[in-house]
């Protein structure tokens, strides 16, 4: 595996570090769960097919206490960018569905157990289309309502299920979590911190690293999360690395490595740059909106600019004292009541 730093997303910096890296034990503080396993729900793996006849993978709770022969509200959960199921999805699935919602944690084409060639492949149309696959396969289950399903979306599916809501509307409500605006992240980096030429610097680099792919040459991946701390690592890189590369939340799906968990496709990853989610997002609306952020979060600025650009009702939620990667499993800092209350009223 061959990997291009980038400075237009998650890190400034993406090479792999000296091997006199520092030890980094992981922060269990707050409640961090990742993997939890709870014994009020019932789990089950699925897989489906989206619009493109390709497999997702999916993992499908409900509450052990359900009525035989009534119909519940659903949500489906969507992990962050460059994880899988088991990488926050799950958790957030399991703790809705104790609260009495039916929830479908995906993989994301390309992704975990879902099919896609290459794998890690960036694609954030299909990414969408997933969303609304789920959508799909919950509306064909005898327990769920069907007029009765939303969507929450963690990192950058947060982007994927805005962009799914906006032309379907059977996703009757969206949450988004710690949200990423891949789109702009990707052409403008955090806090507008890229420039134009920088951005057409990378995609000079993508286009010819594609043909020397198409020519048999080695593939290439991205941004991600370093593999390695040292006393120059950045806080985002920190950040990243404990959940991703410590036992608080490493996990490699079979077929993967841990070389390659988190990192897209140098090639495809360009697709972002024609991601542009928060266009039209007001048309969602009378459908309800949720943005939840921690005020220290350093992705704060995507959910602040989606709340400004949606259309009434939406609420802006921020927990206080909580950063970016915080709300991907810290149980002590999640809001789950404020997005059970939000579920039950807009999915009532």
């Amino acid at each position: 595996m061959k990997m291009i730093g980038l400075t237009m997303i998650i890190t400034a910096v993406l090479a792999v570090t000296a091997m006199a890296g520092v030890a980094c034990a992981a922060d269990m503080s707050n409640g961090a769960d990742n993997f939890y396993k709870s014994g009020m729900v019932t789990a089950e793996k699925v897989v489906f097919k989206n619009l493109y006849k390709m497999d997702v993978a999916g993992s499908l709770f409900t509450p052990k206490n359900m009525s035989r022969g009534a119909k519940y509200p659903a949500i489906v959960v969507g992990h962050p960018m460059g994880a899988v199921k088991e990488q926050s999805a799950n958790l957030y699935a399991q703790k809705m569905a104790e609260r009495g919602f039916v929830t479908l944690a995906i993989d994301l084409s390309f992704w975990g157990e879902s099919a896609g060639e290459p794998r890690n492949a960036v694609l954030p149309d299909v990414y969408a289309d997933d969303f609304s696959a789920a959508v799909d396969f919950l509306s064909t289950r005898p327990f769920v309502d069907a007029k009765r399903i939303g969507a929450i979306g963690i990192c950058g599916s947060g982007s994927f299920a805005i962009s799914a809501a906006k032309i379907d509307p059977r996703i009757r409500a969206v949450s988004t979590v710690s949200m990423y605006n891949m789109g702009a992240a990707n052409r403008s980096g955090l806090n507008h911190s890229q420039t134009v030429e920088q951005r057409k610097k990378i995609l000079e680099e993508a286009a010819q690293q594609r043909l020397l792919e198409f020519t048999g040459g080695e593939m290439k991946y991205t941004s991600g999360t370093v593999h390695e701390i040292t006393e120059k690592s950045t806080p985002i890189e920190r950040e990243f690395y404990d959940f991703y590369r410590t036992e608080r939340g490493e996990f490699t799906p079979a077929g993967s490595s841990k070389e390659l968990t988190t990192h897209p496709t140098f090639t495809s990853n360009v697709k972002f740059m024609n991601f542009y989610p928060f266009e039209d997002i007001e048309t969602i609306s009378p459908r309800p909106m949720l943005f939840i952020t921690g005020s220290e979060a350093h992705s704060r600025e995507f959910s602040e600019d989606a709340y400004r650009r949606a259309a009434e009702p939406k609420e802006l939620y921020i927990v206080p004292k909580a950063g970016h990667a915080d709300l991907y499993d810290r149980v002590k800092l999640i809001p789950f009541d404020k997005l059970e209350s939000f579920f039950k009223q807009s999915l009532k």
